[in-house]
């Protein structure tokens, strides 16, 4: 009897739980069918929100976004995980961004969420920084980047950087009859030494002739892909694993402790100087700059040494990725733009030929009135940023309620992701032409036509346009024609070139090119 009733007692608690099982699946079943009938965006999945959808198009995220910004005619809702709370907008709407980067910049600053994840590489650095903390670094930044001080200074270690480091390591591959190398890698290498000149007044080291491994460099590569984690993982996931020292948590803590340190050892040793000889007048980076700056403000004596270090490190991460990856992909477009090619090297011809002295090929360095002249140049670079722009998606957290132009709510706490990578390809913004390479739609009658920068959101825009949009305009034109002028750049056969997923809009693999010297260019012959 009593096992009577304990089986019977057994098998009502089971049909029990097969009902509840059954009741849950059909919840779960029925939220989906409604979610997929009232949301033309990606799969919000109960729970999970978008998760699991942007899991399954892993290999393809930036693709998968843009198909789905244009299914949904340029913005859709997104929501985390439960648990997470992450929640808000994805666009691509011109107007949309211009809301938030110039009208009401004040209520879509980067965020909590945005500077918690980057704090321990970045610190409270300017392009960590909301508020009265970036406004200052802002102030100070502008008033030493535009003086001609710096200026001047930043040009000659170019030139030195492209004439002495660059084209000596091509000329070595050349020479040495090694068919390729990677050219992503290479201009990485470029533009870390360019930007540690600039910033912190110090060779770092990267594009030596034997092209070392150099451990502050790595460091911050290793730092700056293992932040990126944390925008992938809930924060009740990457918190206690930064607590314990697990996984890539501790992995970063060791990179971003290691680029610290670097920063660190350069500004003491800076101060040092400072103190010793009572002046930094032979420096012009923009380390001593500012040191200097503060010296002289009595005032407002507060620059503190973490305060530069953090400060040095953000222009060194804004710095070295966006220009090298730019030109990483221009160089790869030209391959299957030869037209283009043939036009920027007619320009470059034109120019050089105009000089009063023709030197050799080897020997030419471009002065800033011919970089200024290579129009059809900064048009093809201009779209290269375009298609492939070195920022893909960026991000900004609303303070207070807000409605956006059209009409579109988003609450306190949402967060508004614009994707800068699907703007170029949608038809509504750039025309029906929008997939094509074609440098010609920035030109007008001869001269460049700068697009809205709320259109063309590769610089940012808004109070807080990027301050080395000009510095970053010259780079590229000089890296580019210095190349073209003198060197055939083919990209190895073979290769499939696909963005990565990661915040900087990386080759996946590289880009494999050789290198040959030019036979005849801008009247001269090559040795």
């Amino acid at each position: 009897m009593v096992s009577f009733s304990s089986s019977l007692q057994w098998v009502c608690v089971h049909i029990c739980l097969w009902d509840v099982s059954f009741a849950l699946m059909g919840l779960f079943i029925f939220s989906c069918v409604i979610q997929r009938m009232t949301n033309k965006g990606p799969m919000l999945w109960p729970v999970m929100g978008m998760i699991p959808t942007v899991m399954f198009n892993m290999k393809n995220n930036y693709e998968w976004i843009t198909a789905a910004l244009i299914r949904t005619g340029g913005t859709f809702p997104y929501r985390g995980m439960w648990m997470g709370g992450a929640y808000g907008i994805v666009t691509v709407d011109p107007s949309k961004i211009e809301y938030m980067l110039k009208t009401r910049s004040i209520n879509f600053p980067k965020g909590r969420y945005y500077r918690e994840r980057f704090r321990d590489l970045l610190g409270d650095g300017i392009f960590n920084a909301d508020d009265e903390s970036w406004q200052r670094q802002r102030r100070v930044a502008t008033a030493e980047m535009h003086s001609s001080r710096f200026v001047a200074y930043s040009l000659q270690s170019m030139q030195d950087l492209v004439q002495k480091k660059l084209l000596k390591v091509i000329e070595k591959l050349v020479n040495s009859g090694d068919h390729s190398i990677d050219l992503q890698e290479m201009l990485l290498r470029f533009t870390f030494d360019n930007i540690c000149a600039a910033a912190l007044g110090v060779d770092s080291g990267c594009l030596a002739i034997d092209l070392p491994e150099v451990p502050f460099a790595k460091a911050f590569e290793q730092a700056t892909e293992l932040t990126l984690l944390r925008f992938l993982t809930p924060p009740f996931v990457w918190k206690p694993m930064k607590l314990l020292g697990l996984g890539f948590e501790k992995r970063l803590k060791e990179a971003t402790k290691l680029v610290h340190c670097f920063a660190e050892k350069i500004v003491k040793e800076r101060r040092n100087e400072l103190i010793k000889c009572g002046d930094l007048n032979h420096r012009y980076d923009l380390l001593s700059r500012l040191m200097v700056m503060d010296k002289s403000d009595e005032q407002e004596k507060c620059f503190s040494n973490k305060f530069l270090s953090d400060f040095c490190i953000s222009f060194i991460l804004a710095g070295r990725d966006t220009s090298s990856v730019g030109l990483a992909w221009f160089f790869w477009l030209l391959q299957n733009n030869p037209d283009a090619e043939r036009r920027i090297l007619s320009e470059i011809n034109d120019i050089v030929s105009s000089r009063r002295e023709i030197n050799d090929t080897n020997e030419t360095v471009f002065t800033v009135d011919e970089l200024k002249k290579m129009v059809y140049l900064q048009a093809a670079l201009s779209e290269a940023l375009r298609l492939y722009p070195p920022v893909p998606i960026d991000i900004k957290e609303v303070v207070n309620d807000d409605v956006f132009p059209d009409g579109t709510d988003v609450k306190k706490g949402a967060r508004v992701l614009y994707c800068i990578f699907s703007m170029a390809r949608m038809e509504s913004i750039w025309g029906k032409d929008c997939l094509d390479f074609k440098p010609e739609r920035w030109i007008q009658n001869g001269q460049f036509v700068a697009e809205n920068q709320f259109k063309y959101a590769v610089f940012n825009g808004g109070p807080r346009l990027c301050l080395g949009k000009s510095f970053a305009y010259k780079q590229m034109k000089m890296v580019a024609a210095s190349i073209l002028m003198r060197y055939e750049v083919k990209v190895v056969e073979g290769q499939r070139i696909v963005p990565k997923v990661t915040t900087t809009l990386y080759m996946k693999n590289g880009l494999l090119v050789s290198f040959k010297p030019r036979l005849v260019n801008c009247g001269t012959t090559t040795q």
